[in-house]
C-alpha cells in the first residue's frame, strides 16, 4: 500500500509539471512560426535591411565596367559621298541610300568601295566591305613616293601623278584621300579632265596606281 501510494503521489507531482513543459514548448514554436513574417515584413519595409546572408548587397554590379571593347580597324577610311537615291517603280518611287568609301592602311593598301542600302549606316558597311575586296597594294619608294610617272583613265576621269621627292602631297578632288590613304607623301597628282565626279576620280587614281612597276 505504500509503494502504490508513493506512485500515486509521483504521478501526482510529476502530471502537472509535464503539462507545464509542454505549454512552453507550444509557447516557443509559436513564436518561431510567427517571427518570420514580421522579419520579411521589416526587409520589405522601405529602407529595410536588403543585405544577404554574407552582409553583402543584393543589387546586382554596374554592367557598364565590364563591357568589352570593339577591336579598332587597321584601316582608316574617308567618306567620298553619300547621297539619296531613287527607283522608279510601277506603284512609285523606292528611295535608298548610296556611299562611296575609301580604305587605307597608309602602308601602301587602299581600295574604294560602293554600296546601296535602304539605312545609312546599312550602305557605309556594305561599302566598306566593297572596298576591302578592291584594295590593291602599292609599292612605295624609300621618299614614301612613286617610281615613276604614270597616267590613267576611268570613264570621263583622267588622272596624272609624278614623283616629287622632298616636295609634299600636292593634288586635290578625291586623287588627294586615295594618295593620303595609301601613304604617299611625295607626289604631284593633276587632273587633265573636267570630271567633277569624285568616285570616278577616285578610281582613275586607283587604275594609275595599278599601273606602277616595282
Amino acid at each position: 500500500m505504500a509503494e502504490e501510494t508513493l506512485k500515486n503521489t509521483e504521478g501526482e507531482v510529476e502530471a502537472p509539471a509535464s503539462v507545464e513543459t509542454a505549454d512552453v514548448v507550444t509557447d516557443t514554436a509559436a513564436a518561431e512560426v510567427v517571427a518570420p513574417p514580421a522579419a520579411d515584413a521589416a526587409r520589405r519595409a522601405p529602407g529595410g535591411d536588403r543585405r544577404g546572408r554574407g552582409g553583402g548587397d543584393r543589387r546586382s554590379p554596374r554592367s557598364s565596367s565590364n563591357r568589352s571593347r570593339a577591336p579598332r580597324s587597321e584601316f582608316d577610311q574617308h567618306m567620298i559621298a553619300i547621297r539619296r537615291v531613287a527607283r522608279v517603280v510601277a506603284g512609285g518611287r523606292r528611295f535608298s541610300f548610296s556611299a562611296a568609301i575609301i580604305i587605307g592602311n597608309k602602308k601602301g593598301k587602299v581600295g574604294v568601295g560602293l554600296g546601296k542600302a535602304g539605312d545609312t549606316t546599312l550602305a557605309i558597311d556594305k561599302a566598306t566591305r566593297n572596298a576591302k575586296k578592291n584594295l590593291i597594294t602599292v609599292n612605295l619608294s624609300k621618299h614614301s613616293s612613286i617610281a615613276h610617272e604614270v597616267e590613267a583613265k576611268y570613264t570621263a576621269s583622267r588622272v596624272w601623278l609624278s614623283p616629287a621627292p622632298g616636295r609634299g602631297l600636292v593634288a586635290g578632288s578625291s586623287v588627294r584621300p586615295v594618295l593620303e590613304l595609301a601613304g604617299i607623301t611625295n607626289i604631284v597628282a593633276k587632273m587633265r579632265s573636267g570630271s567633277k565626279n569624285g568616285l570616278n576620280n577616285a578610281r582613275a587614281t586607283i587604275e594609275a596606281l595599278k599601273q606602277l612597276k616595282a
